[in-house]
């Protein structure tokens, strides 16, 4: 999901905003408490952590990219979390879960004791409010439809218990990556105001939250400031602030790495990244990411009702066309000149990083751009006078290509692949525009092809939800507004399958479904996948120690489907307990050896001892899961 969604809200409203507004000023949703203070006299510990990409939204409601994400749980439980080691679901704010003999109903057995960081206690009832929020709202469920649409409703018989009902036997419920919020704070806050409410701090305050870290500073454009939360659950974490730097381009975050300004850079090109090889006190780490970069189509925007919006070209709704443009992408190429050969070239929408689950498609599109002109040709295009194809009534094959400002591989990709097109006889406009700018776009219909990235859960429910007719743009007042589809993609077969796959109990069968649904997508070609990009890591490994690479050995340090780094990070030379909170699953007491290899690999490379560690990457976006 990561923190995959490119959802986008439109024209809240001033009543809300005023509503906002008034909350603000009465400090509801946060509470006093700045900086931690350090033991005694010593210094606090901060690690910086370079980016080029600040949140869309702090609000977990409305925030759609993977830095939203990366906040959001620092600051709010979930029941459990995916494990470090292999993604298997770990206890968080559940410390146990049982599934009824007849699969329908899931109780939780939630830590007593917690608190939230204004001293309210955190409790099943806050969990109940935050599922049923979900269940009952439209908005709420932009972000967490795919979780919660099997629910019927949540339960708090007391203090400790979750009770979920649920309508057919679903594989995703001990892995539910929805935020657990506050009740006392959020149940003021309707749905019409939630959608422009920003949830950031006030001065000399923190939000109120549940989790490791809690904001308490936010510049747009410029830095985020997270403190450790003192009565977390987990305990306290070992870094006493973290805080996220946001840099206008790649060199200078490098250059901020070199100078010791900044301990961990994320997401770096290619060219940046090698450029780091050899420095001093850095860490170069190539991790394996599950993300996947695409060519997205128009294929024919229209609200969830059927009804059509937006201005796409009507031309790209033939399938036909769609998979003779396949043809014509030089995928290891653009792997090459993108990623600098870092990456590998992509086919269907679940990464190869999820080995069970992913599909190398029957048929694949090779690059062959004869083939793409046979195939035009066939479908009735014929070349123009200037070079353009045009349809049997004269209409040009000529589209806008929406690249992202803010990305130089993004930049980079639509270029190239505008030169793979136009060798076939298709023009494409090119405009790189800002990623919110896109957003609203997309969401309106008001496009004909776009560049981006999703970054895929370990589970594919929703990922396979971006692509059903319900996840297309829906009214609300009047207003149309985004939902998670982005190519307007609709095949109630597709459809089917997807619900088929969200009851499935059975890995093996529901895997076998899976594969089913990318083959369908990939031979209706909504979306040409391009490839499939590293995240390209490094750190000052002088400075600090303790990454957990999530999956082990090789996946991402940072950015990952949990809090595992956070919660073990540590200054270089401190001597910290070994283990990681919420280590084990199904409440079952067990050592994560997997986290402790992890950390004492690393803590080796920082002493100098030679380990040769593996890859794993990432974009230079980290615009969506």
């Amino acid at each position: 999901m990561r923190f995959p969604t490119r959802p986008v809200r439109l024209a809240a409203g001033a009543a809300a905003a005023t509503l906002v507004a008034g909350l603000a000023l009465t400090g509801t949703a946060t509470a006093d408490s700045g900086s931690p203070s350090p033991s005694g006299s010593a210094a606090p510990s901060v690690l910086t952590i370079g980016v080029t990409d600040d949140i869309d939204s702090a609000n977990p409601f409305i925030g759609y990219s993977v830095a939203s994400y990366e906040i959001f749980q620092m600051e709010y439980p979930t029941l459990t979390m995916y494990g470090a080691k292999d993604f298997s679901p770990q206890a968080r704010l559940a410390e146990s879960w049982t599934e009824s003999a007849d699969h329908l109903t899931w109780t939780y057995k939630i830590r007593s004791g917690v608190t939230w960081s204004d001293g309210v206690p955190l409790t099943a009832a806050d969990a109940a409010y935050t599922f049923n929020r979900i269940i009952n709202g439209k908005f709420e469920q932009t972000n967490y439809a795919s979780y919660v649409g099997n629910m019927v409703n949540a339960v708090a018989p007391d203090a400790t218990t979750l009770v979920i009902h649920i309508k057919k036997p679903s594989p995703i419920m001990d892995h539910l990556y929805v935020y657990i919020l506050p009740e006392h704070i959020w149940s003021k806050i309707d749905e019409k105001a939630v959608q422009s409410y920003k949830n950031e701090p006030l001065p000399g305050q923190t939000i109120v939250g549940g989790g490791a870290y809690l904001m308490a500073e936010r510049r747009t454009g410029q830095f985020i400031r997270m403190t450790a939360n003192p009565d977390f659950w987990g305990g306290k974490p070992k870094v006493d602030e973290i805080d996220f730097k946001i840099y206008k381009s790649q060199d200078a975050l490098a250059l901020a790495l070199k100078k010791g300004e900044i301990d961990f850079a994320d997401s770096l090109d290619a060219n940046v990244y090698n450029s780091l090889a050899g420095v001093q006190g850095i860490t170069q780490f190539p991790a394996e990411y599950s993300e996947f970069n695409e060519l997205a189509f128009n294929t024919g925007a229209a609200l969830d009702s059927g009804k059509p919006i937006g201005d796409g070209n009507p031309l790209l709704k033939d399938k036909n066309l769609r998979v003779a443009l396949a043809y014509a992408i030089d995928r290891e190429s653009l792997n090459q000149k993108v990623l600098g050969g870092l990456g590998q070239p992509a086919d269907t929408i679940i990464p190869p990083l999820y080995a069970s689950l992913h599909l190398t498609p029957a048929s694949p599109y090779t690059y062959d751009p004869a083939k793409a002109q046979q195939m035009l040709d066939a479908a009735g295009y014929k070349v123009g006078s200037d070079g353009v194809r045009v349809d049997s009534k004269g209409n040009r094959l000529s589209f806008r290509l929406y690249g992202r400002s803010e990305s130089d591989q993004s930049k980079k990709a639509v270029q190239f692949i505008k030169g793979y097109l136009a060798a076939v006889g298709v023009e494409t406009k090119v405009d790189d525009i800002g990623s919110d700018a896109l957003a609203e776009k997309i969401g309106q219909g008001n496009y004909d092809m776009f560049e981006w990235d999703w970054v895929v859960e370990p589970d594919p429910n929703y990922q396979l939800s971006t692509f059903t007719c319900a996840n297309r743009s829906y009214l609300d007042s009047g207003t149309v507004t985004a939902n998670l589809s982005d190519s307007f993609y609709c095949n109630p077969a597709y459809d089917a399958l997807f619900q088929q796959q969200s009851t499935e109990p059975d890995a093996t069968k529901r895997a076998a479904i899976v594969k089913q649904m990318q083959q369908m997508l990939y031979d209706d070609a909504p979306y040409i996948l391009t490839y499939y990009p590293p995240n390209l890591e490094a750190y000052r490994s002088d400075k600090f120690t303790g990454y957990v690479p999530q999956p082990d050995p090789k996946g991402s340090l940072l950015f990952q489907y949990g809090t595992w780094t956070y919660e073990s990070v540590h200054p270089v030379g401190v001597t910290v307990g070994q283990g990681t909170p919420g280590s084990s699953s199904t409440g079952a007491s067990s050592t994560n050896w997997a986290l402790i290899v992890g950390v004492l690999l690393l803590a080796l490379i920082a002493g100098g001892v030679g380990v040769a560690l593996g890859r794993r990457g990432g974009s230079d976006s980290d615009n969506e899961e």
